[in-house]
């Protein structure tokens, strides 16, 4: 039997540890630390998005130019940021660097100077990013809708998803050392997963990462819930700019749901590219919109489809019809076409995907969060090439999103969806 091809250990402190063996050169890891925006604490909202600024400005005994040039002389990719659930740091670079790379980045989030001085710096620098925010309509959009769709509710264990990653002007405004230092408190191994890519030994990386995180704290693991608000209709009125935004959320399947693979090939040929149903219809056919799209989100570990579209004021309330009805065909299930097309991409991006080190270790990470196991990219392509369009349709005939789908628009008037425009 030939050895597996990744191996995932729960350190002592909490800490998972996912290591797949690459041949190359190059290696690449992914750190997940399960919080995000949502768990700020209430009234201090931006506190994770300041945090994590704030631990690289020294770390391990080194200042923040020593800290930075330490990064540099190894000639790393680095990347990450706060998101709503998870705070990520993904590195990539020489296999010969990969345990100094490990080190810099234990230093980070295990042994951070936190000087004071740097925090009034860096919370101008978040009230920069809210102002570039008020310029974004798509982007405020984005912040609104998710707090109506998704409120907070008394006893959340913090924020929740209603408010920018970069905060509040109150909550900013209520920051300081002494509150950021109590919240870096909350950051550490429980529910923290590290994805490795690399051509070594397993137990030598597993040794080398239990090693250098020794000394984490066990941190907070609290996941933050998703109350979704069905059938909500809400316009917010705006007198800047010429176009009216539109965004719709309905319920899918969770990612551990048997139906999440034949979600996934519905939602492509929704909205998968130049043939799928949305841009036909909504570009190609009627052209009332000069962006369409759909996509899966997970929020407190529940699927939801999310759609856009950017209109005109005059063609609002006809492309709203639009989506919505073509989320009420989607019970009628997919034509063989849309299936060999929609599987055929998805395959595709799993191929892909696969051959990125750090789309590898990035999946490594996130199959554990969403589905608590990692899948092989051969897994997925199998279980894709077994799945059938009688399965999929199957799936559809019992999934009804358009009854609950909430719509929140932005833009100069109010926009009411005309009849139902099928053919």
């Amino acid at each position: 039997m030939s050895a597996p091809a990744f191996h995932v250990w729960t350190l002592p402190g909490g800490l998972t540890l996912a290591f797949e063996r690459r041949a190359g050169p190059g290696f690449a890891f992914d750190l997940r630390v399960p919080l995000g925006s949502a768990h700020d604490p209430l009234g201090e909202e931006g506190s994770l998005a300041v945090l994590e600024e704030w631990l690289y400005k020294g770390a391990g005994g080194r200042d923040a130019r020593q800290l930075q040039d330490a990064f540099d002389d190894l000639g790393v990719r680095r990347g990450g940021g706060v998101g709503l659930e998870a705070t990520r740091v993904h590195v990539s670079g020489l296999r010969a660097d990969l345990s100094a790379a490990l080190s810099l980045v234990a230093d980070v989030v295990t042994r951070p100077e936190l000087p004071a001085a740097e925090v009034p710096v860096l919370l101008d620098l978040a009230r920069q990013d809210l102002e570039a925010l008020d310029d974004s309509p798509t982007d405020r959009l984005a912040v609104q809708a998710r707090a109506a769709t998704f409120p907070r509710l008394p006893g959340d264990p913090g924020a929740g998803f209603g408010h920018p990653v970069s905060g509040t002007r109150a909550g900013l405004e209520r920051l300081s050392a002494a509150s950021l230092r109590a919240h870096w408190a909350r950051f550490g191994q429980r529910g923290s997963v590290l994805g490795v890519v690399a051509d070594a030994d397993a137990q030598e990386v597993c040794d080398l990462v239990a090693d250098l995180f020794a000394d984490w704290q066990p941190g907070e693991d609290r996941p933050m819930p998703a109350h979704f608000q069905p059938g909500l209709r809400l316009h917010l009125p705006s007198a800047v700019g010429e176009q009216t935004h539109l965004s719709l959320v309905a319920p899918g399947p969770g990612p551990r749901d048997p139906g999440w693979l034949p979600w996934q090939v519905a939602l492509t040929a929704l909205s998968g590219g130049s043939a799928s149903r949305l841009f036909t219809r909504v570009r190609e056919e009627r052209g009332l919109a000069y962006e369409v799209s759909a996509s899966p989100l997970v929020l407190g570990g529940e699927g939801f489809v999310s759609l856009y579209a950017g209109s005109t004021p005059p063609s609002a309330a006809e492309t709203l019809a639009v989506l919505l009805d073509e989320l009420g065909r989607l019970p009628q299930g997919l034509t063989e076409a849309e299936f060999r097309r929609a599987r055929t991409g998805l395959t595709t991006g799993v191929v892909f995907g696969a051959e990125s080190l750090r789309g590898r270790a990035h999946a490594l990470t996130r199959d554990l969060a969403l589905f608590g196991r990692v899948r092989t990219p051969g897994e997925v392509r199998a279980e894709l090439g077994a799945l059938t369009l009688e399965q999929v349709n199957g799936f559809l005939a019992n999934y009804h999103p358009a009854p609950q789908t909430t719509v929140v628009s932005l833009g100069p008037g109010a926009v009411t969806p005309t009849l139902a425009v099928s053919a």
